[in-house]
């Protein structure tokens, strides 16, 4: 992710094991001078700070405007070009295309019966089965790219992966699981660990979340 350690604003997600697993998958991708690249949900905006850096012309969203500041900010202090957008999730880009996109969404099941995340939750919390931002990008991402375009999305195996790969290959993508990482529950599993062992989503000796990256390409 650099070696600028972003500045987060209160309330917009930092940097976590998420961020580093996709920005792992984001270094072994290709990205000519000039590519176009979309960073969805940018949060600090240090995915978006690192594709510029290699070159590519970067758009990051966010639907936070503390994120759009955090990250017009970092992107300052790091000393490359990015165009920032205030917006919900593609909402702002409608007519663009691009050779990469990046995407860190909510990905988290929560409790409460479908009703929208409020405050800082909405970085996490994405509905009963965690797919509330996950399939709005399996069903628009597509649209997005070039040909020989990549989506690059990281989420949790609770939020079902097979499912992803799933929406998106009928949308003509080649798609697949390229990265898994396991780490311990954070508070917001461990708060919710009871509830998502009665869901079946958790064994009882599960203490441990899977992250993973799902790789999309459009061929030429």
């Amino acid at each position: 992710m650099g070696d600028v350690n972003p500045m987060v604003l209160p309330g917009v997600y930092a940097p976590q094991d998420d961020t580093e697993l996709l920005a792992g998958a984001l270094g072994e991708e290709p990205l000519p001078p000039g590519a176009r690249v979309l960073d969805v949900g940018t949060g600090s905006g240090a995915l978006a700070i690192g594709a510029a850096r290699r070159g590519g012309r970067v758009t990051a969203v966010d639907v936070s405007w503390r994120a759009v500041c955090t990250a017009r900010l970092n992107a300052l202090r790091a000393g490359v070009p990015l165009r920032v957008r205030h917006g919900n999730l593609f909402d702002p880009v409608r007519g663009e295309r691009f050779d990469l996109v990046l995407a860190n969404p909510p990905y988290v099941p929560a409790p409460g019966g479908g009703a929208p995340p409020r405050g800082a939750a909405r970085c996490w919390d994405a509905g009963d089965d965690g797919r509330l931002v996950l399939d709005r990008i399996c069903r628009e991402g597509p649209g997005l790219l070039r040909p020989g375009g990549v989506l690059l999305m990281v989420q949790s195996a609770l939020s079902d992966p097979d499912r992803t790969v799933g929406q998106l290959r009928p949308a003509g993508l080649k798609a697949a699981v390229i990265r898994r990482h396991r780490i311990a529950f954070g508070p917001v599993l461990r708060g919710r660990a009871d509830w998502l062992r009665r869901r079946g989503l958790l064994s009882p000796e599960d203490d441990e979340e899977e992250l993973v990256v799902v790789r999309a390409e459009l061929p030429l």
